[in-house]
């Protein structure tokens, strides 16, 4: 099952051909918005043990296991595209925050197909997520790391990946890695994600938790926040670690990629990394 996209064509092209934004591009941008909060799946909140029961995955800041309680929320089905990405961009004139985000476009562009998940910074994955709130009249934002993992689980349940089964089935339940032991490595630097929805959902009907795109969320990020984490609505710590360069905070990213082994795809994985855009990383936006 796959998104329903607008364009095979980059929106600036168009919007550039078109002489600005229409009519037809705002009417396009309403549609969007519409499939976009209709792909809401709504998350009953209860308690559950966050973080690495034993054996999940080999990273330490994913221990402890901690209480945490959660109140209701939605999250999105899907991982946002490119496509639609493109058209939040061309109707609001939002520039993206990678400055060299176009001559990596034309180096691979086969990865910027609309149909494919967004390259997006933290910036503009958050961006796009208040522009969607903006428009729906609903608090829309990145999720927290807290709602990203139970929502993950199926509400918590002790499933190690984000599948129908909560196995990792290589091109059943889950894409498969990269071969990194193959003599060509051509493999490797060429594989690109899915289309989002190209495999099972999860029980809870979320798709490409584990191993599409590593997904940005809402939280600073701090290796041992685990260990001081509040049980109620943890929100992540006010401050984290922080890019030697820019001085900004790391943000958490969640679920794995493409180039991913599987133990790095699991529900408890979580990385920091500099707030800056990769063709690994997209998002999906919650409320």
């Amino acid at each position: 099952m796959r998104i329903k996209l607008f364009s095979s064509l980059p929106f600036f092209a168009l919007l550039t051909a078109a002489g600005g934004c229409s009519y037809y591009y705002e009417s396009k941008a309403d549609d969007m918005v519409q499939r976009q909060m209709d792909a809401m799946v709504f998350v009953k909140g209860a308690g559950f043990m966050m973080g690495n029961p034993g054996g999940w995955d080999g990273s330490k800041n994913s221990w402890p296991p901690h209480k945490v309680k959660l109140d209701d929320f939605h999250i999105q089905k899907y991982e946002v595209t490119q496509g639609d990405f493109e058209l939040f961009q061309a109707v609001t004139g939002y520039e993206h925050s990678d400055k060299y985000y176009g001559d990596e476009r034309d180096e691979k562009p086969e990865r910027y197909e609309p149909e494919l998940p967004a390259v997006a910074s933290w910036q503009d994955a958050s961006a796009f997520c208040r522009w969607l709130g903006e428009q729906s009249g609903k608090p829309v934002q990145l999720p927290t790391e807290a709602q990203w993992e139970f929502a993950a689980r199926a509400r918590g349940q002790m499933l190690r990946y984000a599948t129908e089964n909560g196995k990792a089935e290589p091109d059943v339940t889950m894409a498969a890695g990269p071969d990194r032991n193959a003599r060509d490595m051509r493999e490797y630097h060429n594989k690109l994600p899915l289309a989002p929805g190209s495999f099972p959902p999860n029980p809870l009907g979320l798709y490409d938790m584990s191993g599409n795109v590593t997904e940005w969320v809402r939280d600073k990020y701090k290796e041992d926040y685990y260990d001081h984490s509040p049980v109620d609505n943890p929100q992540g710590p006010d401050e984290g670690k922080k890019d030697t360069y820019r001085g900004e905070n790391y943000r958490v990213l969640r679920g794995g990629s493409y180039l991913s082994f599987l133990g790095n795809t699991t529900v408890t994985r979580r990385k920091g990394g500099e707030p800056l855009s990769s063709e690994i990383r997209g998002f999906r936006c919650a409320y």
